[in-house]
């Protein structure tokens, strides 16, 4: 190993293949600290690298879809491999002139990566320390003589959003300057500089608090501060001296068993240290209780790495959303060409792969991480000789996961548990009715497609007439799309309803309307060619969302027309989809056993088990608004599962909150799509191990309770969170600031969001720190009560106000259950150094609470209105006026409080409060 890992740092000549282009030759290197992997000559100079912790895995030979497409090239797959990394397993694609070099690589990198997945999180905490004070220190040496000076150093400062007066730089500069190379500093004399620098004066202060005025703290006085402010049970003398050990930088103190402040400092800023309780990092919930008890996390469309119209389909994504703890993964099959089932969205131009592939990937990666069950979630599109196919596959796949014979179900009318369930697959899908007898070899099922939602003549299909050629049509979707995603991406980063998939439907379906006019001419007598109508339909779904979304109305006049209308809707459309039948196979059938899909229309409540009901969002949020509590009840018996609407061809997400708070098991979002609610998704199920399988509230699994309601739980005890921001460290500059580096130092300001039942939602933030990301200090307690703790999410944000409103600078989401009381650091999510300092405390309160009386009254006046705007499903499209208004709104004043608010926004709560 050691051999590969100097092989590497020497670097290899390979060539990088890219679709459509000839290969690329350059020069691949491992850099010194072993954590990434970079090449030169490139454009992105120092960005031009692949970090060791994003990649998710490495194959040898031409496997990978760019090597297919290279085809024609005679490479020897010996010399060939490919690297998957980053969020949407991009692929990096590498030839070596021989054999032995790739096998190398190959060896080398999966030794790192086996590194880095053992260490435990203290060391890896270390190492990203480490790393990050080299970088910083390499970055500023800009002319890479190995020394910094005074000048280099000013520079570095503002880099890292430290104001501090040129005199205090030169002092500390003058003070770590010790060797005779006077003026300059090199690494070791940098550590020592930014030690100095980055002295904690809130830490300091805590330490002499609990020391008795000295600099340091003895067994005694540790064991006093774990327990009585970190509320620390069985503290023992040991530990403490394990602590000392394990953390001081002096060996003086060590000899003498005390713990001074740079030890302090980083024991303070240790994984021991963190807001998220250690113990939630393994399974610890009760795994023994019915299937339709837990949350389950769930993805949609897994297939896909981009939008729903045109991106590619990749085996990779189950790898990935299965070793990230999602626990129901979707397929969606089709008829493929010589017999062999394939997987992509229908009615789109997204790639194909086969549906053999795919189940391989599940097989090798589903029990990896955790050994709960997966449901996989298939959508059946396909003949009965490819259905036989299909199942012939993932029996031979799968052999005895999907074995539920041995199984045991405590009661036959209950579902089994996760714990009974370790290690099986089990396949949602059809089932043949029972009145077929059991020699039929086929029969007639209900036909229900994710795609329903959209009406027929706006599914693409492949017959494009008068002379539009499937290449001129991609090409004016690919380049409208790319325009809006662009639009989308300039919206207020933690507004996701400032941009709405509404807008870009109606853009996407009028740019296209106008191209194909223009490229092709209408027949005569006006009739419309198949292809000018492909997605001008996309207008009609407006009547049907208006039926739909009736808490948009204004009055309840026109609430009831629109309520009788809705239903009337509802009754043709259930009519015309109970006629829609597929024919199902046998074999597919027996494969279903405690998941069968149905529609809602189909459910007879006798009792039976077993049955999964599937909703898209839209009918989900009616059935929420409408039957609350009876979705709850029924959701404790039979598992149901919510999907995002057909019209989310961006592939962004709903709000999955209103759904987890009638207790629906499978909502299942698109994990490709970053953002505010994947971290919400990910915060959830990191409860438990992120095993994918979350307990839900013991008031959920038994009784029930109105989750709209100004109190839903009278009877428990509420929690009261105290919150004292205290302050920040190494806040960078907004990740899309301008001038990047060079841009002005931020002046911070910290918001913390409930996120819950409707009525524990609400947001309250600090004052801002002008000019300062590197340690500001905010001294500020905030308070929350919070009816349902079970439920809620806690989000840290940190935002960079600006006199036009504020940047994004980083958040982390954690479940209010994962909080751990007393001082600890807030890690932001994806910044190496980035944190705030806080101190924790929750209280037990029983009896009503006066707190919120605001906010309530707003929901008592119209339950319905404000629950719809929140869920964020239709929200009208602002424009960049109003939303400049609400962003300068949203910031705090300098040195004043904003006001606590709901979880409607400023400008919503003029809509619905008069």
């Amino acid at each position: 190993v050691e051999r590969c890992m100097s092989v590497m740092q020497s670097g290899t000549q390979m060539v990088k293949l890219k679709s459509g282009t000839k290969g690329l030759v350059r020069l691949f290197y491992l850099d010194e600290h072993r954590t990434c992997i970079r090449w030169r000559p490139s454009r992105k100079s120092e960005k031009a690298k692949i970090v060791i912790d994003s990649i998710y895995k490495v194959t040898e030979g031409r496997q990978s879809e760019i090597f297919h497409r290279h085809a024609e090239g005679n490479f020897d797959p010996s010399c060939c491999f490919t690297i998957y990394h980053g969020n949407h397993m991009e692929s990096l694609d590498l030839i070596t002139s021989n054999p032995e070099e790739a096998r190398t690589w190959i060896t080398g990198l999966k030794y790192l990566m086996a590194g880095i997945s053992d260490e435990d999180s203290l060391a890896k905490r270390q190492r990203t320390h480490d790393h990050w004070v080299k970088q910083t220190f390499e970055e500023a040496d800009k002319n890479g003589d190995g020394l910094l000076n005074i000048e280099e150093i000013h520079q570095l400062m503002h880099k890292l959003n430290v104001n501090l007066p040129r005199r205090k730089v030169r002092q500390m500069f003058q003070e770590a300057d010790t060797d005779e190379n006077q003026g300059t500093l090199n690494f070791e004399e940098f550590s020592v500089f930014y030690k100095m620098m980055s002295l904690r004066r809130d830490l300091y202060l805590l330490l002499l608090s609990y020391s008795d005025k000295k600099d340091h703290l003895t067994v005694e006085e540790l064991a006093q501060f774990l327990k009585v402010e970190q509320k620390m049970n069985n503290v023992t003398p040991e530990y403490c001296l394990d602590i000392i050990q394990k953390f001081e930088v002096s060996e003086e103190n060590k000899k003498q068993n005390v713990l001074g402040i740079e030890g302090f400092t980083n024991f303070m800023r240790s994984p021991a240290c963190d807001i998220f309780n250690p113990l939630h990092c393994e399974v610890h919930q009760d795994m023994d209780q019915p299937l339709c008890n837990y949350f389950i996390a769930s993805s949609h469309n897994t297939y896909l790495t981009g939008d729903q119209l045109l991106s590619q389909s990749r085996v990779e994504m189950y790898a990935r959303v299965l070793q990230d703890g999602c626990r129901c993964i979707e397929v969606d099959c089709w008829d493929g060409p010589d017999g062999e089932p394939v997987v992509h969205h229908g009615y789109t131009l997204t790639s194909k792969i086969l549906l053999r592939d795919v189940a391989e990937t599940i097989n090798k990666y589903a029990f990896i991480k955790n050994e709960f069950p997966v449901i996989l979630s298939i959508e059946n599109h396909c003949s009965i000789q490819q259905q036989k196919k299909i199942a012939q596959y993932l029996k031979e796949i799968f052999g005895d996961k999907l074995d539920l014979s041995s199984v045991i179900a405590g009661d036959s009318r209950q579902l089994p548990s996760p714990q009974n369930l370790k290690g099986k697959i089990l396949v949602k899908g059809k089932k043949l009715p029972y009145s077929l007898g059991a020699d039929a070899e086929e029969g007639e099922v209900s036909d229900e497609d994710s795609a329903d939602e959209i009406e027929d003549d706006c599914k693409l299909k492949p017959c494009y007439s008068n002379g539009a050629t499937e290449h001129q049509v991609e090409s004016f979707i690919r380049t409208k799309l790319e325009s809006l995603i662009k639009e989308s991406q300039i919206r207020d980063k933690e507004d996701p309803d400032s941009f709405t998939v509404r807008a870009l439907l109606k853009a996407t379906h009028e740019g296209l309307n106008v191209n194909l006019k223009q490229n092709l001419d209408t027949k005569e007598g006006g009739k419309k060619s198949h292809s000018r109508s492909l997605m001008s339909n996309f207008g009609k779904h407006k009547k049907a969302v208006k039926a739909a979304s009736k808490y948009h109305s204004a009055s309840d006049d026109e609430e009831s027309q629109q309520n009788s209308s809705g239903k009337e809707m509802g009754q043709l459309h259930r009519l015309a989809r109970r006629r829609k039948t597929v024919k199902l196979c046998r074999a597919l059938s027996d494969l279903v056993v405690y998941t069968n899909s149905v529609a809602a229309q189909d459910i007879v409540d006798d009792g039976s088990t077993g049955n999964v009901l599937s909703f898209s969002e839209t009918r989900a949020h009616q059935a929420v608004q409408q039957k609350a509590e009876q979705f709850m009840l029924y959701n404790q018996k039979q598992l149901t599962r919510v999907y995002p609407s057909a019209y989310r061809i961006d592939s962004s997400n709903f709000n999955p909150l209103p759904y987890w708070n009638v207790g629906c098991q499978l909502v299942a979002l698109n994990y490709q799509s970053e953002g505010r609610v994947m971290q919400l998704n990910d915060a959830k199920f990191r409860v438990n191990g992120n095993c994918g399988y979350v307990l839900k509230p013991q008031q959920m699994c038994k009784g029930t309770f109105n989750p709209y309601s100004a109190d839903p739980l009278p009877a428990s005890p509420k929690k009261q969170l105290i919150l004292k921001i205290i302050s920040g460290q190494q806040l960078p500059k907004p990740p899309d600031s301008m001038l990047g580096d060079r841009g002005e130092i931020i002046d911070p300001f910290v918001e913390v969001e409930i996120i819950g039942l409707p009525v524990d939602c609400c947001k309250d933030q600090t004052r801002v720190v002008d000019d300062n990301g590197f340690n500001p200090v905010w001294e500020e307690t905030l308070t929350f009560t919070i009816h349902m703790p079970e439920l809620a999410l806690v989000r840290f944000l940190v935002w960079d106000h600006d006199p036009i409103g504020r940047d994004f600078v980083g958040q982390r989401t954690l479940a209010f259950s994962s909080l751990v009381p007393g001082y600890r650091h807030v890690y932001l999510e994806g910044l190496t150094e980035a944190s705030i300092f806080v101190h924790i405390t929750i209280n037990e309160i029983y009896g009503k609470n006066k707190q919120l009386i605001g906010l309530r009254g707003l929901f008592n006046k119209n339950p319905k209105h404000n629950s719809a705007e929140t869920s964020g499903h239709y929200v009208r499209k602002r424009s960049i006026g109003d939303r400049i208004l609400r962003r300068t709104a949203s910031a705090p004043a300098k040195g004043r409080k904003k006001s606590k608010m709901g979880f409607l926004e400023a400008t919503e709560i003029k809509d619905s409060a008069s």
